[in-house]
């Protein structure tokens, strides 16, 4: 077991690490957002080879992912989406399960849900903070904290960037969301060094001038309202009205372009994809 991890482990540290200067889009880094609905798309089909292409074309170096099934159930085949799609992309993958429950058969592994993290850089150290919740999984949920908000520090031409993928609570009273969002700034707080990068990303299942958001605004900036044009709309993919889809980052982040892709075909969702310029000074210089 242990020398199939080293295998595991090297064969990560061969993927190859982005350079800025080679992407056509010129900016040190390219983010997306994308709710992937457990890879069935706005026609409810498990498609992995279609959500993998839509993947594919935003063209990535870091992802954050939503609704995503890890050895879950029939509806997506048993795979762990986060390990196969990330491997198919030659990206890293960090899981972030919101449920955990034990396998069907002994010897089997565990059955996840949540969000994840794909990442063409090396991920320096990942960790699965705690929110908040109403579970989907029981009759009369009660609020409790629960996992469910993955974290990972990559390091982009020396600069580490705090990465972090959310799904709020999509119930109409506000009153959880309220909760999640004190919560992940408390989160971010805790990141808050003198260069410090923070680029949270998800379905926040709210508008950006709900009032519970409005605590992030003077933390974070959103990247839609820094450079995108028009309403932004990500839901539902078909025929969008709703803008609940976010890229958000730190204040010394300068985002340079955002857009949603019109792929209305891998899910219930529309992506979101930014181009960024990290900042420079002290020690922070291209590797």
């Amino acid at each position: 077991m242990f020398c199939l991890l080293a295998v595991l482990l090297n064969a990560f540290s061969l993927l190859p690490t982005p350079s800025a200067a080679a992407r056509p889009h010129g900016a040190d880094l390219r983010v997306a957002t994308y709710n992937i609905h457990a890879g069935a798309g706005a026609d409810g089909v498990f498609d992995l080879p279609r959500l993998t292409a839509s993947l594919r074309k935003l063209d990535a170096d870091i992802i954050g992912l939503q609704e995503v099934d890890v050895h879950w159930g029939d509806r997506s085949g048993w795979l762990d989406l986060a390990g196969t799609l990330g491997a198919a992309l030659g990206m890293r993958s960090y899981a972030g399960p919101i449920y955990s429950f034990d396998p069907p058969a002994e010897g089997a592994p565990r059955r996840e849900y949540g969000n994840a993290i794909l990442s063409r850089y090396p991920i320096v150290s990942g960790v699965n903070h705690t929110m908040t919740r109403l579970s989907t999984q029981t009759a009369a949920p009660v609020a409790a904290p629960g996992p469910g908000l993955p974290e990972v520090v990559v390091r982009v031409h020396g600069i580490p960037v705090h990465v972090y993928s959310t799904h709020l609570d999509f119930r109409p009273d506000p009153a959880v969301r309220r909760i999640q969002v004190a919560e992940m700034l408390e989160v971010l707080a805790g990141d808050r060094g003198l260069r410090a990068v923070r680029i949270l990303m998800g379905d926040f299942n709210a508008a950006p001038d709900a009032p519970e958001l409005a605590p992030l605004w003077p933390v974070l900036t959103d990247a839609w309202a820094a450079a995108g044009s028009g309403p932004g709309l990500t839901y539902p993919a078909g025929s969008p009205d709703q803008r609940i889809d976010y890229i958000t980052v730190s204040g010394r982040v300068r985002v340079d372009s955002v857009e949603v892709m019109a792929d209305a075909d891998a899910s219930d969702h529309l992506p979101v994809v930014a181009d960024l310029t990290l900042p420079r000074g002290g020690s922070h210089h291209r590797g």
